[in-house]
């Protein structure tokens, strides 16, 4: 047997946890959730289900120097959502979701203290700083002799599970994915609970974590858009793969279908649906007949990008901070305020550049041909650091993944694992004519420049005063003059890229 297929079945089976045979009055199970807000499909609610006491549903709001990285604003705002929606649902199943701040360790104890409870489950993390704090307090329960267990609800395979040929990990994307499908089994559904009862201790309000933005409010026009919640992702799938999988392959790269993707990312994010979920829907969908092969797996395998990118993490903890190749640390980026300031604000005079920073903006998200556009336009043209985006991605996507969002920015500087090859400058001309040909996306997002023909609307510099005119644009003033030349940026951060190349040679 393909040992990788075993190690996978290892890792995924969650039946080996058997009722208890202890009597009604033995002492609640606490289920820990924090980026696994869903019912169905959840192994630690599951195992603590089967044992058949009272359960109470925590989640704890972490601080302090082990909470990992904190939320930028926009996936805050999902958060406070995704709360609510999960403790609506846990009510509705007789229990509460019960709501802590602070220090995990010290929530956990007023918690068990409050209940009586001797056995914590809770769904693994992969960040260092938040291993870490899991190990030290499954440590400091066992120590009071508090039972605790963790389970994989996040990942399809789990970082340290699958290996090359070598018995390292893979850092190339392509031979990942084929060994993933080949060995990957979905493991059986795991069904939503008939009932949730157990002790209700005392309990913040959802609002009490402040995570809706105040003063001021910048998200008007999100719940027009999203619907946090496992509903809502359940729903986000099965609209999907109704019809728009099967054109998936093709309109994927056209961010002026808006039903081109499937919108899932801030679902998998806070673990409103599971990637477990998601290969066995599809997976079944394909062999029903109901959807192609073609589309079928062309999605399955942008999810199997999350899962490479939780790999990078697991083994470079630095991911977002640090070059993952060290030569990039010689590499010449530029310092200018006012360039990232108007790359930020949608105003570097390049349309399908500025369509993409303020559809980030007004929705929390932006397509992902748009993101690999934006990115290399920050990286490339400017010559920015490529931490610049990754940090403000962070801060204003509802789906900021904290694998997922440095792994892709490095693949797009350069810098990454299996990573585009610097040289690689996207044409943000072409790209726009390419994948927005119509002008769909760029006229809703910059609609200042929408009465322009298509001939110019990529690139409105190249227009007569006469086409300008009729347009009712003044470059300048009703759009911006381009921040840089195209052909003149490409060429400096070739440029750069040798010196980069040169300084790695003497080393």
């Amino acid at each position: 047997m393909d040992p990788n297929r075993l190690a996978v079945r290892m890792f995924s089976d969650t039946g080996n946890i058997r009722k208890s045979a202890l009597p009604a009055s033995a002492p609640p199970i606490i289920v820990w959730f924090r980026e696994d807000l869903r019912l169905s499909d959840n192994p630690a609610l599951h195992a603590a289900v089967r044992q058949e006491r009272p359960i109470v549903c925590l989640y704890i709001h972490m601080n302090g120097e082990n909470a990992g990285r904190p939320l930028g604003g926009a996936s805050q705002w999902w958060l406070d959502k995704s709360l609510k929606a999960f403790s609506r649902d846990i009510e509705q199943l007789g229990g509460q979701l019960t709501v802590q701040a602070g220090d995990g360790s010290a929530c956990l104890d007023r918690v068990i203290d409050e209940t009586g409870a001797d056995t914590v489950y809770w769904n693994r993390r992969y960040a260092a700083a938040e291993r870490d704090a899991d190990a030290e307090i499954k440590a400091h329960l066992k120590d009071r002799g508090i039972d605790a267990e963790s389970f994989n609800a996040r990942l399809l395979v789990e970082p340290w599970v699958l290996k090359t040929g070598s018995g390292g990990f893979y850092k190339v994307f392509t031979p990942f994915w084929k060994a993933l499908r080949a060995c990957y089994e979905a493991p059986a559904a795991l069904p939503r609970p008939k009932s949730l009862t157990g002790p209700a201790p005392e309990t913040l309000r959802i609002d009490d974590l402040g995570l809706h933005p105040e003063k001021p409010d910048w998200s008007t026009g999100f719940d027009a858009i999203w619907s946090p919640g496992e509903t809502g992702a359940l729903n986000r799938l099965n609209a999907f793969l109704d019809g728009p999988v099967e054109a998936y392959p093709e309109e994927r790269d056209h961010p002026g279908k808006e039903d081109g993707t499937s919108g899932l990312s801030p679902h998998l994010r806070f673990g409103e649906i599971g990637p477990a979920q998601i290969w066995r829907t599809v997976t079944s969908a394909m062999e029903a007949g109901r959807i192609s092969e073609d589309g079928g797996w062309k999605f399955l395998s942008e999810i199997v990008w999350r899962e490479f990118s939780y790999v990078l993490l697991y083994y470079r903890p630095d991911l977002a901070e640090a070059n993952y190749n060290s030569d990039f640390d010689h590499m010449p980026w530029r310092t200018d305020e006012p360039a990232l300031k108007a790359w930020q604000t949608g105003q570097t005079g390049y349309p399908i550049v500025d369509a993409g920073m303020r559809q980030l903006w007004e929705t929390g998200w932006m397509h992902n041909r748009v993101r690999m556009i934006v990115a290399s336009f920050l990286t490339k043209h400017l010559l920015l650091n490529w931490q610049n985006g990754e940090a403000w991605f962070w801060d204003t996507l509802v789906d900021a993944d904290p694998a997922s969002n440095p792994a892709s920015w490095q693949w797009t500087a350069g810098s990454g694992a299996d990573a585009a090859p610097y040289f690689r400058v996207f044409n943000p001309i072409t790209q726009g004519q390419k994948f927005d040909a119509d002008g769909a996306y760029v006229r809703r997002w910059c609609p200042e420049i929408a009465g322009l023909p298509d001939k110019h609307l990529h690139s409105p510099w190249t227009a007569d005063e006469q086409t300008l005119s009729r347009a009712g644009i003044t470059l300048g003033e009703d759009y911006p003059c381009p921040l840089v030349d195209h052909k003149s940026a490409r060429e400096r951060a070739l440029e750069a890229y040798e010196t980069l190349k040169s300084q790695r040679t003497n080393a």
